[in-house]
């Protein structure tokens, strides 16, 4: 939380059922922290949402998006490479519209990827956080 009182930007973390998710679910049970700004959405494949659903999730308030996905080992036959494709698309479209596209992040998660999931999520928590100083700074 910053120190101002303001709320923690909101961090949306679109998990794959497969392997992102179980992989959240490892981090519970080994009781790791994360920062509370995180909300994880399990989807079958996030290649189902199009460049649209993220522009509109960052005008609605979400402060930053990590897409976790299977990677290449994506039980859906061509997914992961539309998906990559697609958040290129989506990089493009922030850029257009002034938005940092550091703020969406893909990356492969495992099942029992707990390191990777919490590297994933602080980086993001720390991105925006000195974003936020940043802007009030300057």
């Amino acid at each position: 939380m910053p120190s101002n009182g303001t709320a923690a930007p909101k961090i949306l973390i679109l998990a794959t059922s497969a392997c992102a998710y179980p992989g959240a679910d490892n981090v519970g049970q080994i009781h790791a922290e994360y920062p509370a700004n995180t909300y994880i959405l399990k989807v079958p494949a996030p290649v189902i949402f199009p460049e649209s659903f993220y522009l509109r999730c960052f005008q609605k308030g979400i402060a930053a998006i990590i897409v976790m996905s299977c990677g290449h080992e994506c039980p859906y036959p061509g997914a992961y490479e539309a998906l990559a494709a697609r958040i290129s698309r989506t990089h493009k479209l922030m850029a257009e519209q002034g938005i940092e596209t550091s703020r969406l992040r893909l990356c492969a998660i495992c099942t029992v990827c707990s390191k990777a999931f919490l590297k994933e999520v602080r980086q993001m928590n720390e991105l925006l956080t000195a974003g936020s100083a940043a802007a009030a700074a300057g």
